[in-house]
């Protein structure tokens, strides 16, 4: 792989990651309401779903998995419409509550986050077209493809890590806000509303 290419994927992947979307929403919701450390183990769960997404390119199982229309939307609506219950449920202050303590902050609560940021980012049919339509651009038939898919799999994940980590970080910082007990409902809705973007952006993506 040129230096060149290397370099536009990059900078492709760069500006993809700054914008706003689903994956972005969710790292800040979580760090708004549970600080840095929740923000984290989101960041986790949607890279996750990227790796998961790479292997699936590099054995050319996406564009199987894309061509199952009906299979894809019900697996995407499913995660949108989990998304928007967990929004619902932070708006009344029943599902993510502002920076409890960290007795209750476990590594179980960790581990779920990553999960819900796996279905996240694997119900995200923008992702797939990425990994399937997107990723071969960059890719040279001349030289061999695994190298090429390692390559840009670690800088997508580099990327996307460090991207997402900042979001989470300003979102974490703002939560030292949220400890005040005026801005707990605020902070709720805020957050909640995000959960609910999220799972909008999601079920509305493959009609763009």
């Amino acid at each position: 792989m040129t230096w060149s290419t290397w370099l536009l994927f990059a900078l492709t992947e760069i500006l993809l990651c700054l914008t706003p979307g689903p994956a972005v929403l969710f790292v800040l919701s979580h760090g708004l309401t549970q600080g840095r450390r929740a923000s984290l183990w989101a960041n986790a769960g949607i890279l996750s779903a990227n790796g998961f997404y790479f292997c699936l390119s590099a054995l050319g199982l996406g564009a199987v998995l894309l061509r199952s229309h009906r299979v894809f939307l019900a697996v995407q609506y499913a995660g949108a419409l989990y998304l928007v219950y967990l929004g619902v449920q932070t708006i009344r202050g029943a599902g993510l509550s502002p920076l409890r303590e960290s007795a209750e902050r476990t590594e179980t609560r960790g581990w779920r986050t990553l999960t819900r940021g796996f279905a996240l980012q694997a119900a995200n049919p923008k992702a797939l077209l990425f990994f399937v339509a997107l990723l071969p651009q960059f890719l040279s038939l001349r030289q061999a493809i695994v190298p090429q898919m390692v390559v840009l799999g670690l800088t997508s994940e580099v990327i996307e890590f460090l991207v997402l980590a900042s979001y989470g970080y300003l979102a974490g910082r703002a939560a030292e806000v949220a400890r005040r007990p005026r801005f707990v409902t605020l902070t709720n809705r805020v957050s909640g509303g995000m959960l609910i973007a999220a799972g909008t952006g999601i079920a509305l993506a493959s009609r763009r």
